[in-house]
């Protein structure tokens, strides 16, 4: 019985995973205010003013969750483990 390797082609090189398109989510919880989580969001996501933040919570209040930031994943882990430090209720990183 003869076994024959079969090479597949490399669909991404070093470092890949790393790119764009990782979502940090926050998740609707019953222990966060409007207030706390429109001040954590503008607080720590990039570009988010404290009118969006309350939007966001909003839209986390009526849909269970929001994507909040999507981008490179150093920079996705980075905002997300600061979100949760605030108190925030976090889903794990997505790739998107």
């Amino acid at each position: 019985m003869t076994t024959e390797t079969v090479e597949r082609p490399r669909v991404g090189g070093p470092g890949d995973d790393l790119g764009g398109g990782w979502r940090v989510i926050v998740l609707n919880d019953n222990h966060n205010t409007f207030d706390g989580v429109a001040a954590a969001l503008s607080r720590v996501v990039p570009g988010v003013s404290l009118e969006q933040g309350y939007r966001i919570a909003d839209r986390i209040h009526n849909s269970g969750q929001a994507i909040v930031w999507t981008g490179q994943k150093e920079p996705a882990e980075h905002y997300r483990e600061q979100l949760k430090d605030a108190g925030l209720t976090m889903a794990p990183l997505e790739r998107g």
